[in-house]
């Protein structure tokens, strides 16, 4: 057994007793008489199917009634037109999706699924994982797009290195010394008018998958090289996992013949997965070399890779987390970093209270951040909550039912797509006090003056398919808010910015920020 192996055991030790419980609870079984009095499935309001085309004409462009380009859109005219309970059937190739905008009925769903609740997502992702590639993945398909029994076994080998607290805490030093890479970048970056490049929030992705890369793999891509061309490694990680993320819309709501036929949307999603599958395994093979060389002394010099190691011998189920968590991770931190800082930007008076926050928690500028002086950050995360309830980066979270259920006074039966309109239900009077209004205060936890349904803004998701890797999205955020806000004021001045979904919801355009070195 290898230096290292014998002292990873040590973390085995320190870490067993510390995981993190995942919150389930027995399925709900209506009784015989509440599905016979509930009214039938096919009274449920909805946009009427037609022979053969179903409601999947309505997608289509030219042809089309709706704009499959911008779904936060699509959702909230659902809701306006149906109410709380719309169904949409007759999509070739997939089942119904039933759209529920109702905090409470939500809440009731989450709360009666079982231990292994079916997420729907990313037929693509699954067919190029089972399918196409399913050599290489095998029984081992990982966290996205998988469910069931195979999701709870993968799960449960890699979960408490990603969830448990203090673990993640471990790794503030090395988020904070890519941030702090990043923000001298960003300094190198400005033009004259002391303003970000039009592409900014591409220099965002990067810094995503930078401290991705740190984290899990305990290797600096070199992301933030300033003279890293166009055509580099890290540049097309970051394209491929994008154009696998951001046509998952296409290849799901249209006609699906990608399934039967290789289409050219199929094709090149295919040629951009090998690539990034390709690329992120010399990485992630670079790292596993390293490993058999590595003395570790500190249990905070491991990787995310070699704590699940040290549980898990099969090399595999490392290789298979470190992809899902650079596929989905990428993308999503990246977009939800560019709507905080453009609300930021556009609200001098919070950004300003921000600061005061961290000028109090951090007199001197350059403190090493540590975990007493993130948990004083309050407004800091009451501010991301706060933007992650308004502009939902995530529009909507979903099951897939497992049993016949009664959802809002309508038996639905087994095999239904249920959606949760996050963005919708966040936005809602009934649910969430003065929705319109942008008030961080309502998460502080002295403020008794806003309501807020605990089922209404739930951008991670909620149970035992609660977004992995939240606890590290939120880390990379606070690290970064509180770094740049502490030392530089940023000022948005040009046409305001339309949000609009990709994969995920953020603002439409260039994110030309100015920033400005403050005085103390």
């Amino acid at each position: 057994m290898s230096k290292f192996y014998r002292n990873v055991k040590i973390v085995k030790t320190v870490t067993r007793n510390r995981s993190e419980s995942v919150i389930s609870s027995p399925s709900f079984c209506p009784h015989v008489e509440e599905l016979s009095a509930a009214k039938p499935y096919s009274e449920i309001p909805g946009p009427k199917p037609i022979p053969i085309l179903g409601n999947t004409w309505r997608l289509l462009p030219i042809i089309g009634q709706y704009d499959i380009s911008d779904v936060a859109k699509l959702s909230k005219l659902f809701y306006k037109e149906y109410g709380k309970i719309v169904k949409l059937s007759g999509l070739v190739g997939r089942p119904d999706l039933l759209f529920i905008y109702d905090a409470n009925e939500i809440e009731k769903i989450y709360r009666q699924e079982g231990p292994t609740p079916f997420r729907p997502s990313m037929p693509c992702l699954v067919r190029y994982k089972s399918v196409v590639r399913k050599q290489f993945f095998g029984d081992l398909a990982g966290v996205v797009g998988v469910h069931g029994e195979p999701w709870r076994e993968f799960r449960s080998k890699v979960q408490k290195p990603i969830l448990q607290i203090q673990t993640v805490k471990k790794y503030i030093q090395p988020i904070e010394t890519v941030t702090t890479d990043f923000i001298q970048r960003m300094m190198e970056m400005k033009n004259d008018a002391e303003e970000m490049p039009a592409d900014f929030d591409n220099e965002i992705h990067k810094w995503a998958l930078e401290c991705i890369g740190r984290v899990s793999l305990d290797v600096r891509l070199g992301c933030l090289d300033p003279n890293l061309p166009a055509d580099s490694e890290p540049q097309k990680i970051i394209e491929a996992a994008k154009y696998a993320l951001r046509n998952v819309a296409l290849l799901e709501l249209k006609f699906p013949f990608w399934r039967y036929i290789p289409t050219p949307l199929w094709t090149k999603y295919v040629e951009n997965m090998d690539y990034f599958v390709k690329i992120c395994m010399k990485h992630i093979d670079a790292a596993m070399e390293r490993l058999k060389s590595k003395t570790v002394t500190n249990e905070n010099d491991l990787s995310l890779v070699e704590r699940i190691l040290a549980n898990e011998p099969d090399p595999k189920t490392a290789y298979i987390l470190a992809l899902d968590l650079i596929l989905v991770g990428i993308d999503t931190i990246s977009m939800a970093v560019c709507s905080i800082l453009y609300q930021l930007a556009t609200r001098p008076e919070q950004q300003e209270k921000l600061y005061r926050e961290l000028k109090r928690v951090m007199p001197d500028p350059n403190t090493p951040l540590n975990t007493k002086l993130l948990d004083q950050m309050d407004f800091l995360k009451a501010f991301v909550k706060e933007v992650l309830r308004a502009y939902s980066t995530v529009i909507g979270n979903g099951r897939t039912l497992q049993q016949d259920t009664i959802i809002h006074g309508y038996k639905i039966p087994k095999g239904i797509q249920v959606v949760f309109p996050t963005l919708v239900t966040g936005s809602m009077e009934e649910f969430v006090s003065q929705p319109d209004e942008f008030i961080p205060e309502r998460w502080l936890k002295k403020s008794d003056d806003y309501k807020i349904h605990p089922f209404a803004s739930l951008p991670y998701g909620y149970g035992a398919r609660m977004c992995l890797g939240r606890r590290f999205a939120d880390l990379e955020i606070q690290v970064l808010l509180a770094k740049l806000i502490r030392s530089y004021k940023l000022e948005y001045h040009h046409e305001p910015l339309e949000y609009k979904v990709t994969f995920m919801y953020a603002p439409d355009g260039e994110l030309r920020f100015k920033v400005i070195k403050r005085k103390e």
